[in-house]
């Protein structure tokens, strides 16, 4: 089995689909990496999970845009075409499970920065979510 580990702010509020009489909560997951180029110049990427969680739970109604939240799946690649003809692929993932995070990213002098305990919802903030996880 592979499984992906996603930790982000949703890019809108979850909806509710049905599909073939079962529940589909569908939502997005953004996180933005970090990175300075060839020429050492800083730069900011962001990446995009599409995210299913079927026979979804009472969460839903917490995953609302911007949220922070940890999210466990499998992971798969949805390969198409674009308008203008072009390959491309999506990363999404079949969830398996969600969490909610206290706060956002620990940033001095922002709300939900360091300190702030917004919301209580689910476990803390590691503190620092760009270390390498060890697996």
């Amino acid at each position: 089995m592979i499984k992906i580990q996603l930790i982000g702010h949703l890019g809108k509020n979850a909806v509710l689909h049905e599909v073939n009489g079962k529940q589909v909560l569908n939502f997005s997951v953004a996180h933005n990496e970090r990175y300075k180029n060839a020429q050492g110049v800083a730069q900011e990427r962001t990446i995009w999970a599409d995210c299913a969680m079927w026979a979804p739970n009472a969460v839903g109604a917490y995953l609302l845009q911007g949220t922070y939240v940890y999210v466990e799946g499998v992971p798969f690649l949805d390969m198409y075409t674009t308008q203008s003809g072009s390959p491309a692929c999506a990363l999404k993932v079949r969830v398996t499970n969600v969490q909610l995070l206290n706060h956002g990213p620990r940033l001095e002098g922002k709300p939900g920065g360091e300190g702030s305990q917004e919301g209580g919802l689910a476990a803390p903030v590691p503190e620092d979510v760009t270390e390498e996880l060890p697996f």
